[in-house]
């Protein structure tokens, strides 16, 4: 066993003190009395009450949200469908071009994605909006939702898809109650991610958004463009606080999983 070596402790310390140190000064002085970002001013939780009670940031946190909910959703619906054809109906005709446009956008940037949207909305006349936001959010997490489900279709063992049917289920009750129920993990964790990568992108929703449909990310950076404001530290800590709380749930949630399995496979053995 490789002795764990001074430099590899310093090294762990730096990279976690460089992740991790800006964001706890970032809570402190989202407390901070002061106007002044830089400067302590005594402890207060004025910001946050401020945060509260402006219109514009609780209006983009909505926007944002609603965006997030419905792309993730649709996302994860034709993100699955897609890896059923790719891990289940084998070599077709166009297979190549199907599976090139699918994970295209894994690659492609993200200026690149947003701008040729842009184009598309306005050369068929679709003025821009929340609904355009969702399409173009949809667009390029849908990919990633299929990776996820694909890499689990392909150990899927079919003989329980086979069992079901020779007990006189149809392909569809099939699905429903064998497949979904077993692929619902990597399921849900394509709308997870789906659902952050919406929350946390700017670039192409700058391009695909309209004046109507301002999201979170946009209004930080436009924000912060005339300086950082107590705010944003405000807006940041809670965000961060959600992060950490969604962290540690999914890890209980995990630990529990797993503890019922090692019960449940002693009692098999135990038997």
């Amino acid at each position: 066993m490789r002795r764990f070596s001074w430099f590899n402790a310093t090294s762990l310390t730096l990279g976690f003190a460089f992740l991790y140190l800006p964001m706890i000064i970032l809570v402190i002085y989202s407390f901070n009395a002061s106007r002044l970002v830089t400067v302590w001013g005594g402890f207060s939780t004025r910001w946050y009450g401020e945060l509260l009670q402006d219109e514009a940031f609780l209006d983009a946190a909505w926007v944002t949200l609603r965006v997030a909910v419905f792309s993730s959703t649709i996302a994860t619906v034709l993100g699955t469908l897609a890896a059923i054809v790719m891990v289940r109906m084998g070599r077709f005709r166009g297979r190549t071009l199907f599976s090139g446009m699918i994970y295209a956008p894994l690659v492609m940037p993200e200026v690149i994605t947003g701008l040729s949207l842009l184009l598309l909305f306005i050369g068929i006349g679709l003025d821009r909006g929340i609904f355009t936001v969702v399409l173009a959010h949809t667009t390029f997490s849908m990919c990633y939702v299929s990776v996820v489900v694909s890499s689990r279709l392909a150990t899927f063992d079919t003989a329980l898809e086979e069992a079901a049917l020779d007990l006189g289920c149809t392909q569809a009750q099939a699905f429903r109650l064998v497949t979904l129920p077993i692929i619902a993990p990597a399921v849900i964790s394509g709308w997870l991610l789906a659902f952050t990568l919406s929350l946390d992108d700017l670039v192409i929703a700058s391009f695909t958004t309209g004046p109507s449909a301002t999201t979170l990310p946009i209004k930080i950076f436009s924000s912060i463009r005339l300086g950082v404001s107590p705010q944003i530290n405000a807006l940041s800590t809670i965000l961060i606080a959600l992060v950490t709380v969604g962290v540690i749930a999914a890890s209980l949630a995990t630990k529990r999983r797993a503890d019922a399995a090692e019960r449940d496979a002693r009692a098999a053995i135990r038997t």
